[in-house]
């Protein structure tokens, strides 16, 4: 199993920039693959990227270009750099994990999951 915890959430002005941590512990963090998901109020949870175990990722077209995934194994931590925020990017931030390597941009494919973050971008 694994625990993930996120943070780096806060309040941010569109086109400004923030970065979100999310942190494992538990076993064999490389061995998973790592994604994003955003759920505004009233909205169904969305993905915004992934990582595989070998550092290859994929993003959600909405994010495509201004966020960049990364992890450190090292550190067993993924990382969400996110730039020319916008306030439709307002939402609780979650990070999961999965071991399986496909449909990663479905929930439903993640097994464990983090508490989440707020980012709250203003106009």
């Amino acid at each position: 199993q694994v625990q993930l915890v996120e943070s780096g959430g806060g309040l941010v002005q569109a086109g400004g920039s923030l970065r979100l941590s999310c942190t494992a512990s538990g076993r064999a963090f490389s061995s998973y693959i790592l994604g994003w998901f955003r759920q505004a109020p009233g909205k169904e949870r969305d993905f915004v990227a992934a990582i595989g175990r070998s550092g290859g990722t994929t993003y959600a077209d909405s994010v495509k270009d201004r966020f960049t995934i990364s992890r450190d194994n090292a550190k067993s931590t993924v990382y969400l750099e996110m730039n020319s925020l916008k306030p439709e990017d307002t939402a609780v931030y979650y990070c999961a994990a999965t071991g399986l390597p496909y449909e990663l941009a479905y929930s439903r494919t993640y097994d464990y999951w983090g508490q989440g973050t707020q980012l709250t971008v203003s106009s």
